[in-house]
């Protein structure tokens, strides 16, 4: 198994994620403004979202896990963006004119755009783990390591995102190129050498 492909894709797991949730406030602005309710609202969609992702991909992870099946979660990822940037607008507008108030309006409308594919790219940190740990008395060392990279790669994301893409590009133009990145992810692990962990 390739350990350096693995921590690459949790890094860019982690970057993805994180980019995703700060493009959240620009996507939600225009119709439910910048508040403390909206920013909360995508927060507990993304906490709510990553827990079961946790949860679901450990349990995926304990059968036949292989590195194809890795790359399967990056590529359902992608196209689990997809209706941010083919249907947000519309979608939005149709919780807007059901549901004005900014705080129950900003969830049902993160629940809608985020739910998801946060919770597929949950499942790529403990599937990571399950491919990447050959011992049980290297269980730990190896989680730790795998949340850092991980993690620094959601804080890369953070400033990434917030401090570059978003003058540099449109919303939808970054959500493409983090779904190309996804799927480039996704290639990379299908076209690895087969080995069962």
């Amino acid at each position: 198994m390739d350990r350096k492909l693995i921590f690459l894709l949790a890094f860019t797991g982690g970057f993805v994620i994180m980019s995703i949730e700060l493009l959240g406030g620009r996507i939600l602005a225009p119709w439910f403004g910048s508040s403390v309710y909206v920013w909360g609202s995508i927060i507990t969609v993304f906490m709510v979202a990553l827990s079961l992702g946790y949860l679901i991909g450990g349990r995926l992870s304990l059968r036949n896990p292989s590195i194809k099946r890795f790359g399967a979660l990056f590529i359902g990822g992608a196209l689990l963006l997809g209706p941010l940037y083919g249907f947000g607008d519309s979608l939005m507008e149709a919780v807007f004119a059901r549901v004005e108030d900014p705080r129950y309006g900003s969830l049902l409308a993160s629940m809608a755009l985020f739910f998801l594919p946060t919770v597929m790219l949950g499942m790529i940190s403990p599937y990571s783990v399950r491919l990447l740990v050959q011992a049980k008395d290297e269980s730990g060392q190896v989680a730790g390591l795998l949340y850092f990279v991980s993690t620094f790669g959601s804080a890369l994301g953070t400033l990434g995102t917030s401090f570059y893409f978003i003058l540099w590009f449109e919303v939808d133009t970054i959500l493409l190129l983090l779904s190309g990145a996804l799927l480039a992810c996704g290639a990379l692990a299908l076209l690895a050498p087969h080995q069962e962990a």
